[in-house]
């Protein structure tokens, strides 16, 4: 059996998310540690203890997330799961970040930084009320695009997230996204609505963010991951160091390529993914987008137990 690891971006996240993890698991509870020291904040106690609202805030979830994941990889590390073990790593959206430092191309504390950073930046790229992101569901890719265009109307509103084959989020100025809506329910889709985000991620008006991740990513050193990472603006493997940093820019304002990259595994003869840290919603859109594909999750103590069941 061919296994890829797959990490969960933005949205994922609740509180209490890994503190099982981290109880169990010394490796675990070193990666909340580490990521607390590399920020200079206690983030573990605002993700097992603090507000949601506080925890959703973009430059919260964006390095709290990547935490949890990489608190499993150790819980599955300890139980004598590599990431070798897997013929792939990919993650959606900062998920990419999670799969790089799983993966060994990116430090801990400088994939921690850079997230605080990617989160901070996205926030500050447009002001809030400004932007929107909208699901569109029922509408293959190709109609949702064609509904982004016809919505812009001088204004930017693009196909952002191609998460399975029935679902597209579009993401730009909230104008032009509540006219996407508008238009993909005339064009059929099953729904639309707009999404509770703080900023309209993966589309032109992020450059800004972009700009400032260029900057910042100039700083890290990125190693050739150990396993091949399936890049989302690409949807096809990388493992170049200075083209994966350069993917990472252009991840900011690209689309999070989802359904093709899990194609793209698929045809490489992947036939089990492995979502690594907090919530399933990437096993959702896999299992539909490959039908037969297995799927498990890893977030907590006995999702690592049940591998020596």
């Amino acid at each position: 059996m061919s296994r890829a690891f797959v990490f969960p971006g933005q949205g994922a996240q609740t509180i209490g998310m890994g503190r099982a993890l981290a109880d169990t698991y010394p490796g675990a509870r070193a990666v909340f540690e580490e990521v607390d020291e590399a920020l200079g904040t206690a983030l573990s106690r605002l993700i097992w203890e603090g507000e949601i609202a506080e925890l959703t805030l973009t430059a919260n979830a964006q390095p709290a997330l990547m935490a949890t994941s990489l608190a499993a990889m150790r819980a599955l590390e300890a139980e004598g799961v590599q990431v070798t073990d897997a013929a792939f790593v990919a993650g959606h959206s900062l998920g990419e970040y999670s799969a790089l430092a799983a993966a060994g191309s990116l430090s801990l504390a400088d994939t921690a930084r850079l997230l605080r950073l990617r989160g901070q930046a996205m926030q500050a790229a447009v002001p809030v009320g400004e932007g929107a992101m909208a699901a569109l569901l029922g509408l293959d890719f190709q109609t949702a695009a064609e509904v982004a265009q016809e919505a812009a109307a001088e204004q930017v509103c693009q196909a952002a997230n191609d998460n399975d084959p029935a679902q597209v989020v579009v993401s730009g100025h909230k104008a032009a996204v509540e006219r996407a809506v508008e238009i993909a329910k005339a064009r059929g889709a099953r729904r639309a609505m707009l999404l509770p985000v703080s900023a309209p991620f993966h589309c032109a008006l992020m450059q800004p963010a972009a700009e400032a991740m260029a900057e910042a990513l100039k700083t890290v050193t990125l190693s050739a991951p150990a396993v091949p990472l399936v890049a989302n603006v690409r949807a096809e493997a990388v493992h170049e160091p200075e083209e994966i940093r350069a993917l990472l820019v252009e991840q900011v304002t690209g689309s999070v390529r989802w359904r093709e990259s899990v194609q793209c595994m698929a045809g490489q003869g992947v036939n089990a993914f492995w979502e690594i840290g907090a919530g399933k919603a990437l096993s959702g859109m896999i299992r539909r987008i490959v039908k037969e594909a297995e799927t498990r999750n890893f977030g907590t103590p006995e999702d690592v137990a049940a591998l020596a069941g």
